[in-house]
């Protein structure tokens, strides 16, 4: 059998031909070389448009693919990609990178898994489609594959390929399938969960683990790599098992890609409605959607409207269970506001950093003491924006008497709004006590004393979507200010009822 070595699999020797029956090391010609140069310095996303030439790649494709791009060449050894649906994952992972990943290295052993041995074959037929086209031939022709019968020595199955001549080829296998026997260079995981019924299961989660340990990391050697990829169902899915137990970094700026460690996963998450701050990779304003000619900003928001939790999870990259929640879908709604009101008030959290929200909630309290939200600024403007939002909103609710934490700006904040409203009373005052403290001692109070309009999840998208999908576990949270808020609205109008104090209160005026 001939044997080449062009590129990069690791602890290869420079190019090399081996004839059978002669023995002898033979010299490659310069042809040879200097189109096996030329091959490996074809940047991935050129080379997904030879083969694939209807492609319509957006800016995001473009970083994904420049992504996978290092990790087909081994500067990348452990990467996690988590994507919405319908946005291409697949085809950049399971379809493509495959085939490119083999023509760098004829001699890599490719591995693909998914959820089912179907599916895997899927792919993996996929991929043999590329590998016999004429485009990918021009571009590699030291990766080929058997055609019809010839060479008969060769294996060429649904689930299975060799490259002729050449030590690499494709295996394609199911989750909880067998790969005895079989080293493994390249290992893509794609999907290992069919849907959220899977993903939620306990006993699968158990056996996706059981299986990843005992089948994908016995076949793994050193210099092996691995890449997770497949939209997020569940906090402990396998992504998230990982990310508990090994140390694993989110992918921002392109210089992490020569800094990884040992052992070290990158991270790299395309949110469908952007909620971090804008970044290299993803330099999105907030609230802009990734691909917006397909999925707009609109449908998205519609998608999130119907089940907050599950689209924090399929679409953002950020699941929680939902045993692990602390408020879920438990807010009571009111259609109507009681007869008797004794109070209106407000209660407002200036943002601490650029990344958080300004929070300000108005409420009415009833003779009963049940607390009906009325209206809301919930928002990552700057201050200068949100001050006339929050005197806008405290002019129409009818508030006389508004409280503003003064702890990050909020002074400041409180002498702008009481200067755009006279007729309410503006008082500010420091929160001295531990935000994980208050927000967990007063979440059942909250949940029985509060009442929200009924579609409020319509009204405020964001405000319901981060409160629906707040956890007990504090830490595991990105925002805190919602929680914060309701939890102020309580200890002010519930905990201190009979006194009332407020510590360091001034008034403005």
């Amino acid at each position: 059998m001939t044997k080449k070595s062009v590129c990069a699999s690791a602890g290869s020797s420079p190019a090399e031909v081996f004839i059978p029956g002669v023995g002898s090391l033979l010299a490659p010609s310069a042809d040879f070389i200097a189109s096996s140069n030329e091959a490996v310095a074809l940047e991935f996303a050129d080379f997904a448009l030879a083969v694939y030439p209807f492609l319509e790649l957006q800016p995001f494709h473009r970083v994904y693919y420049r992504v996978l791009e290092a990790f087909a060449r081994g500067r990348i050894r452990r990467l996690i990609v988590s994507m919405p649906p319908q946005h291409g994952k697949s085809v950049g992972a399971t379809t493509l990178l495959p085939a490119y990943v083999l023509g760098l290295d004829p001699d890599c052993r490719v591995a693909i898994a998914s959820y089912s041995g179907a599916l895997a074959s899927k792919f993996n037929r996929r991929v043999q489609r590329i590998l016999e086209s004429r485009e990918y031939g021009d571009l590699f022709p030291a990766t080929t594959i058997k055609r019809g019968t010839r060479p008969p020595s060769y294996i060429r199955t649904a689930d299975e390929v060799e490259i002729i001549d050449r030590r690499g080829g494709l295996l394609s296998v199911g989750r909880e399938g067998s790969l005895t026997g079989n080293r493994v260079d390249c290992f893509i995981l794609d999907d290992l969960y069919k849907d959220a019924l899977e993903a939620n299961s306990p006993l699968i989660r158990a056996n996706c683990w059981e299986w990843y340990t005992s089948v994908v990391r016995t076949r793994m050697h050193n210099a092996s790599r691995e890449l997770v990829v497949f939209t997020r169902w569940h906090e402990e899915d396998l992504i998230g098992t990982l990310s508990a137990r090994e140390p694993v970094v989110t992918l921002t700026r392109w210089e992490q890609l020569d800094q990884v460690r040992p052992g070290e996963w990158l991270h790299l998450n395309f949110e469908a409605l952007k909620t971090t701050p804008p970044s290299e990779l993803d330099p999105r304003a907030q609230g802009e959607a990734l691909w917006e000619a397909q999925h707009g900003a609109a449908l998205l928001a519609a998608k999130r409207r119907l089940d907050p939790l599950q689209f924090e999870a399929m679409y953002q990259g950020h699941p929680s269970a939902r045993e692990g929640l602390l408020y879920g879908t438990n807010f009571a709604e009111y259609d109507q506001l009681p007869h008797e009101i004794v109070r209106y008030g407000n209660y407002t959290d200036t943002a601490d950093t650029g990344d958080d929200y300004l929070c300000s909630l108005s409420y009415v309290v009833d003779a009963d003491g049940v607390i009906y939200l009325t209206d809301a600024v919930y928002s990552r403007e700057p201050m200068e924006v949100t001050e006339r939002s929050v005197a806008e909103m405290l002019g129409r609710s009818g508030t006389r008497q508004a409280a503003i934490e003064s702890n990050n700006g909020g002074r400041g904040f409180a002498r702008a709004v009481q200067a755009l409203v006279p007729e309410v009373r503006v008082e500010w005052f420091h929160q001295h006590g531990n935000k994980e403290a208050r927000i967990l001692s007063n979440a059942a109070t909250a949940l029985h004393l509060l009442r929200f309009p009924r579609g409020w999840s319509l009204r405020w998208p964001e405000l319901y979507a981060h409160l629906t999908t707040y956890r007990r576990q504090f830490r595991a949270n990105r925002w805190h200010d919602a929680a914060d808020v309701i939890t102020g609205i309580v200890e002010r109008e519930v905990a201190d009822q009979g006194r009332r104090k407020v510590r360091g209160l001034r008034f403005l005026g």
